[in-house]
């Protein structure tokens, strides 16, 4: 009984996300470009979707998940063993009076 208590209890603490470091607030908000949304919460949740045509083929992915950690300015979200990395090549700036971030190739504007 022990045991099953131990490993739910792991199993929950795996799924919850670690609140964002002082030196990555600025990725907090509600990222937003025509194909893709990215939420990002100071909690270190993280919602995504992004919608794609390819080949003529409609494409949609989408991850809920905690946020593990930071690799520079990119950030792995998931749980240990399933887990999806997004490749950040320009952390969150201000231009024209507007936060932009570019995730895996695309530029977003945050709208919170």
């Amino acid at each position: 009984m022990r045991l099953a208590a131990a490993l739910v209890a792991l199993l929950l603490l795996a799924a919850c996300g670690k609140p964002l470091p002082p030196d990555k607030v600025a990725y907090v908000g509600d990222w937003r470009a025509s194909n893709m949304r990215l939420r990002i919460t100071a909690d270190g949740t993280v919602e995504y979707k992004r919608e794609e045509k390819r080949a003529g083929v409609q494409t949609s992915s989408e991850i809920n998940g905690p946020l593990r950690r930071f690799e520079g300015d990119s950030f792995v979200v998931g749980i240990p063993g399933i887990s999806t990395t997004f490749a950040v090549s320009r952390a969150p700036y201000q231009q024209d009076g507007r936060w932009k971030m570019v995730v895996d190739g695309v530029e977003l504007w945050r709208v919170q």
